[in-house]
Order: C-alpha cells, then structure tokens, then sequence
C-alpha cells in the first residue's frame, strides 16, 4: 500500500489543529514509511512540532467554520452566510480537490472535520477518516438563518455520509450523517516538563498558585488587565500576544497579568501544554482543546460564556467527568471579581483521570489504513 495521507484540518480554532498534530505524531513514529501532507488555513507555525521532511503543511481553506469577532463573540449570520456561499460550490471544489488528492498520490484521506475532505476523497475513490467531536451540520442546524440556506445542511450531510469512517472523540455532538462511527479516547496535548521549570525558565515564584489565561487567537476584546491587579496569593500568566484590545495603553497595559512570550516558550524548549500543566487554573472560554489539555494535566478550568455555538453546552455538562470545572460570568469576568470563583474551584474535588490515549488509537487506525487498507 501506499504510505502517502493527506490530512484536511478545520481553520475554525487552534484545537482542531492540536489534536490532529498529536495523531500526527503518533502515525509517524510508527510508520516510518509514512509520509503526511496537511491542508489547513491554521498557521504553520503551530505545526513546528511535527516539522520535518516527511510532513509538509500547505495553506488552504478546508471549510468557513464560523465568523468570531473576538473569543466570546461570534456572528451567527454572517458564519451561515459565508458557509452556504462555499458548500454551493462543493461539488467543483471536490472536483478540484480529487485531482490533487490523485496528483499527490494520496492512499488515504483524513480529516478534522472538514466536510470537502470527505467529498474529494469520494471523488477521487479514495477512502477517508472523519476524526472530531461535532460535525458542522450539527453546529449549523442551530443557527435560526440557515433556513434561508436550504442547500447548505444538505451539501454538508451528503459530504460527511460519503466518509469510510468517523472517529467520535468525547464532548461530542452530530455524526448521525456518517454512516460508520468509532468511539475513540480524548485526544490532547501532555506536558514534558515540571512546573518546577516553567517557573524556573518565566521567573514565576514558586509556590504560588497559577492562573492561566487562555483566550486562543482571537483575544480577550474589553478586558483591562488592571482589573485582577489586586488578586492576591496567585499568579495571573497569559501568552504575550494575548490582545486585550481595549485595555489601557502604554508600561502599565499588562498590569496584573505577567506576559510570556509565545515565542520564548518554544525556544526555551517549552510547549504551550507545559504552561497548562504548571497552571492551578486555566480561566477560558470552554472549548475542546483547552479541556482535552487540562484534563490530561490535571489543571481546573474556570470558564465564561460564549456566544452562541452548540457545542457549548455539550462542553459544560460533560465537562465535570474529565476536570474540575466552575463558571465566572462575564461581568465578574471583565470586573476582576475572580477571587471568590478561584477559591472555590480549587476546593473542589478532582473526578478521576481520563483516558486520553487518543493520539495512538486514532494513529493506529491511520496506520492500520495506510499499510493494508483497511478500516476495521
């Protein structure tokens, strides 16, 4: 068999992308054979842990997932807008798509969870693996404006049944459209090094409760650092491209927030699950990436609304089987009323450990299709 996958990820956040790396990583390590092109509108420079010659990451728009304004505002009717412009066109783009897929001398199709992955690989009689926790009909159904895209949730559905195979991840919803579902582990992200080194190498004090804040790349619009300077008996830490666009400007912008830079962090030999592990809490809006990393790591989560996407309320029910949970409001949120929410949370006791062995389950399977075919 051929040993050439060709990996779609979803440009909609980073925790598509970071569970696809670690898969990644796992498939190569076993098949030394393998070699691995990635499609995705995600930076590649988050793709550095899996850097070298026998992967290579090639921008592309797999699909429109939904339009953020910031991290917790998202806009419903441009997201189906734009989303029923792109599926009108699936049936060229898979076209489009089964013709590379052919050229790059693809054996198998993986994606997370981009419909046209399933589509093109269809097209081009190649068989493909859906891995995620939702799937976008789900998501779109939702939205009161996809009734005037009637097309849209078709074109999506008969993308996805045209799939071999859908691995459902935990914190799941949809997938009633794939015709053959396997219920995998947590995939997430582990840390390699001790809190004892990451407060070594960012000059945090030890012995100090951390608080991460973990906003993912659209920052925190609204939110003055200055707000949480008076917390005391914790650490507040965020990564330095953390916008808080509405802040204050000038020396004192970070006041209350000890910054460090992402940059810094790989260099050092670091990786942002580390920073996740060192932390107490992680204060987020809940989304699969950041729950599958503290979950691994045994780190709580504080969490605050989100606009309205489905699979938020599937997070905060299930969220308490995998990690400590509690959640802050918005206005308590953005007002630096924390204190009380803090000490909560880490009062509470931890559920047990999760299965997060996802990475090699899923890895075992793309290497199960990639040496002999098959998909059992």
């Amino acid at each position: 068999m051929s040993d050439s996958l060709v990996f779609y990820i979803s440009g909609h956040g980073f925790g598509h992308a970071s569970r696809a790396i670690e898969v990644l990583r796992a498939l190569l390590a076993r098949c030394p054979a393998a070699r691995a092109i990635v499609r995705t509108a995600i930076p590649r420079r988050l793709f550095q842990a899996v850097s070298g010659d026998r992967i290579r990451v090639e921008p592309f728009e797999a699909d429109t997932g939904i339009v953020q304004l910031d991290s917790l505002r998202l806009d419903e009717a441009a997201s189906i807008a734009r989303a029923d412009a792109f599926y009108r066109t699936l049936p060229a783009r898979a076209a489009e798509e089964a013709r590379y897929l052919t050229g790059a001398g693809a054996a198998l199709v993986a994606g997370d969870i981009p419909p046209l992955a399933f589509a093109a690989a269809a097209a081009a009689g190649l068989p493909s693996i859906a891995m995620g926790n939702f799937t976008w009909d789900w998501i779109y159904e939702d939205y009161p404006g996809v009734d005037a895209a009637p097309r849209l949730l078709p074109a999506i559905r008969g993308a996805y049944a045209g799939a071999s195979l859908a691995l459902r991840l935990p914190l799941s919803g949809g997938f009633e459209s794939t015709p053959l579902v396997r219920d995998v582990p947590l995939i997430a992200r582990h840390a390699v090094r001790s809190r004892d080194e990451v407060c070594g190498a960012f000059g945090l004090p030890p012995g100090v409760p951390i608080v991460l804040m973990s906003f993912g790349g659209h920052g925190l619009d609204g939110f003055n650092p200055a707000s949480i300077a008076h917390l005391e008996g914790y650490t507040v830490i965020a990564a330095a491209d953390l916008s808080f666009s509405r802040g204050p400007a000038g020396p004192d912008a970070r006041r209350g927030v000890v910054p460090i830079d992402e940059s810094a962090i790989a260099a050092a030999g670091f990786r942002y699950q580390d920073l996740v592990a060192a932390a107490d809490v992680v204060v987020t809006k809940p989304g699969y990436g950041i729950i599958s990393e503290c979950a691994a790591n045994q780190t709580a989560i504080l969490y605050t609304s989100r606009g309205r996407f489905r699979e938020y309320d599937v997070l905060v029910r299930e969220m308490p089987r995998f990690v400590r949970a509690a959640f802050i409001g918005q206005d308590d949120l953005f007002a630096g009323r924390w204190e009380k929410h803090l000490e909560a949370l880490l009062a509470s006791p931890a559920p047990p450990k999760p299965d997060t062995t996802g990475a090699d389950v899923v890895a075992e399977i793309l290497a199960r299709a990639l040496n002999t075919g098959r998909l059992d």
